[in-house]
């Protein structure tokens, strides 16, 4: 059964269903003129960071693809046509020229950047245009405000699934149909749009991460703990900064990382499917990934509408049972998906790879459970973390760096399952004339693929989070009935845990992702060495070269983060002082008599996010090559297959030790991160919903125990939504990066 069809028509399908859900948010009731005043402010200095947020990233792009172009134009030998001999897969006589090797990649880096760039900038929009409607809905009933909250975060989520299956599927018929190149070399001339994806997603999720943190800390130390005000107070100069940021990290952000992890794994899948596609002959093994990912996006449309019906009217309802009930839904449906793709396109041997799917919707399920069980308040790790508070910020810091060290434990044994699972499925699965080994590669690419196929529905649950913080802001500093600030409270403790689970999710990929981006660059390295596409490469890693790369690898994740958090600091440290002055100079202000300079802050936090991002960005990618490059000169790194040896440089192998052991480095770091920051900001919310007594009572907010939590909030503050998630694209992007720039490493 031909089934590729499904991938134009279902793109398009996502991009109108996401316009129908932002026509149904855009029309709902923006509530009183208070409130619309402060969504305005939020919407204008949202949009003013990411024009210049973007500005400087589109110049830092061109810059890049014009490097790109002439580095492969220079270095590479052209692209070589892959052939099966009757024994092994061969690459034959060169078909494409360097130099248009090097121009193609060049244009698909910066079609990748610009979608990753759209697909933020979009979401983002309907994001700061669903607060007011969610703050609105939130005086007349939870049903309400979960159903507008929710919706405008699926905007967001449907339109980065759709960019990246249109883009990647657009971009790989241009190359193969329109240019006349081989189906089977044109996934490797297309790298370039996910090393662009990822670009713009590195320094999208940094910019917007050290920005939101930045106003989160010195929000809440000046305002809560020095000033002693409420969260969200109007008297707070950094209130609205902190509103902007929750959309720039939050959406944006995950949006660009979401669109690179989906475009970069679809591709990564697409070249492992080369290999059985050479002995086959059938296109299907290519066009599967995609295929996969159509039959995804219908799972996310009806497990999205399916929400309201699991949502009780009453109010009294976890707002987190309907969204799992949902999840469910798309879980189930992405199974049957699965079955129907798997059967029609893979042969007699679909059966094996059906189960490696499966392998990968439980791996996203199973990290769902994981993500929320240590950082939602209803489970032991928040709760610990919260009873330490009664001692101080001390006390809440230590055990809140045990619990976010414990989570690497299930996140490390849960991504190996899944890892050994689907390659030992995947190498049963009898194709004549594939190696066992081969089958089983691609076997990991179709977990990865199942896991991804509801990427949709965690990206608006993900989306919901920062909308849903925003109302609370709207609704406080509005001024709106006790009784919707109780509902969009409940909200954003659920948005903090949907939040949480996104990233645990983006881990989750990144491991699955990694190592079949991995196993990409090795294909990549095998034709550059003319070595058989089918033949194992092995790596040692006790070479030298390997070892080296490897601990310059862990390094990067270490120093990347360092610099990533001491940007939140410093940022911090500029919008503390401007508060601090606008209290002492304005008196008024604390008497509820004088307007704070809200423009003031916006603009002086986001001037020192862009300011911060460079370095860290750069280093990032410009370290793997710099590795790649010096050992080509210092190493032979010969390799000898079937008595032949291949090359005479040893960059391709540092690069190779740096990739694996720099991504579970940096799976590990980011785990703690996210879970740890995660874990600190619900401890906090547990004591201020009241869940916590003393022998006075409650235990109410601005009390030493709840100073204590708000410590170890700001704290995980820079870890949960700066330097995790930004982990997450920087493991990824070792991986295009390397993938694009291989010819680089190598001597021939």
């Amino acid at each position: 059964m031909d089934l590729v069809w499904m991938v134009p028509v279902t793109g398009a399908l996502a991009a109108l269903f996401a316009l129908w859900l932002a026509r149904d948010v855009l029309k709902r009731d923006t509530g009183t003129p208070a409130m619309q005043d402060i969504a305005n402010m939020i919407f204008e200095g949202a949009m003013a960071f990411l024009r210049r947020q973007y500005g400087t990233i589109a110049v830092l792009s061109i810059v890049v693809a014009a490097i790109i172009t002439v580095v492969v134009g220079s270095v590479s030998e052209g692209v070589k046509e892959i052939v099966f001999d009757g024994e092994a897969i061969q690459y034959g006589n060169k078909i494409i020229d360097p130099w248009e090797e090097g121009l193609l990649t060049g244009i698909a880096f910066l079609i990748g950047a610009v979608a990753s760039a759209l697909s933020g900038y979009i979401g983002m929009y309907i994001s700061v245009r669903s607060n007011i409607r969610t703050a609105s809905a939130a005086q007349r009933s939870l049903k309400e405000a979960i159903t507008v909250s929710l919706r405008g975060g699926a905007v967001s989520g449907f339109l980065v699934v759709a960019l990246s299956l249109l883009g990647v599927s657009g971009i790989f018929l241009l190359y193969s149909n329109v240019l006349g190149n081989p189906p089977a070399i044109a996934p490797f001339l297309i790298v370039g749009f996910g090393f662009g994806a990822s670009f713009v997603a590195l320094f999208a999720q940094l910019g917007g991460g050290i920005y939101t943190k930045a106003a989160d800390v010195g929000a809440d130390l000046v305002g809560k703990i020095e000033a002693g005000i409420p969260e969200d107070d109007p008297r707070n100069a950094a209130v609205v900064a902190d509103l902007v940021g929750d959309n720039v990290g939050d959406c944006a952000g995950r949006g660009a990382d979401l669109f690179e992890s989906m475009s970069a794994e679809n591709i990564g899948a697409m070249i492992l499917g080369v290999a059985i596609y050479s002995v086959t002959g059938k296109i299907e093994w290519i066009m599967f990934p995609l295929v996969l990912r159509s039959f995804g996006i219908i799972a996310a449309i009806v497990g999205l509408l399916s929400v309201p019906f699991f949502t009780k009217e009453d109010g009294k309802q976890d707002p987190m049972q309907p969204l799992n009930s949902g999840y469910y839904v798309v879980s189930l449906l992405s199974g049957i998906g699965l079955f129907i793709a798997t059967r029609a396109m893979l042969g007699d041997q679909w059966h094996w790879f059906f189960y490696c799917g499966v392998v990968g919707i439980l791996t996203g399920i199973a990290f769902v459970y994981i993500t929320q069980y240590y950082t939602s308040g209803a489970w032991r790790p928040v709760r610990e973390i919260a009873e330490a508070s009664r001692t101080g910020p001390a006390t809440n810091i230590i055990i809140g760096t045990a619990v976010g060290l414990e989570t690497t434990a299930a996140t490390a044994i849960t991504i190996g399952l899944a890892l050994v699972f689907s390659f030992v499925l995947g190498s049963n699965a009898d194709i004549a004339n594939v190696p066992a080994f081969t089958a089983g590669i691609f076997g990991t690419a179709v977990a990865t693929m199942g896991m991804l196929m509801s990427a949709a529905y965690i990206l608006a649950m993900d989306t919901f989070g920062p909308i849903t913080d925003n109302a609370g802001g709207i609704t406080e500093m509005s001024g709106a009935p006790e009784s919707a600030r109780h509902i969009t409270d409940a909200l954003d403790s659920v948005g903090n845990t949907t939040k949480a689970l996104t990233k645990g999710y983006a881990v989750a990929s990144a491991g699955l992702a990694a190592f079949l981006l991995f196993s990409a660059y090795l294909d990549k390295v095998k034709e550059r060495l003319d070595i058989p596409l089918n033949h194992e490469l092995p790596i040692d890693l006790s070479s030298i070269d390997v070892f080296v790369g490897g601990l310059i690898g862990v390094m990067l994740v270490f120093l990347f983060s360092s610099l990533a958090i001491r940007a939140v600091g410093s940022a911090a440290g500029s919008i503390i002082e401007e508060v601090r002055r606008q209290f002492r100079e304005h008196p008024g202000i604390m008497l509820g008599t004088e307007r704070p300079d809200y423009g003031r802050a916006v603009d002086i936090t986001a001037k020192a996010a862009l300011r911060q991002m460079i370095v860290p960005g750069l280093l990032a990618v410009l370290l793997p090559i710099l590795v790649g490059v010096a050992f080509r000169y210092l190493r032979d790194g010969s390799v000898t297959v079937d008595g032949v040896v291949h090359a005479d440089s040893s960059g391709w192998l540092a690069v190779s030790g740096m990739l694996i052991i720099g991504t579970i480095a940096g799976i590990m770091v980011a785990t703690f991160f996210n879970n740890s920051g995660g874990a600190w900001d619900n401890a906090k919310k547990y004591i201020e919903a009241g869940n916590m007594t003393d022998a006075d009572g409650t235990i109410k907010k601005g009390s030493p125990t709840h100073s204590a939590a708000v410590v170890g909030d700001t704290v995980g503050d820079p870890f949960k939504d700066t330097a995790g998630p930004s982990l997450h694209v920087l493991v990824k992007l070792l991986s295009t990066i390397t993938l694009v720039m291989a010819p680089l490493f190598i001597s021939t």
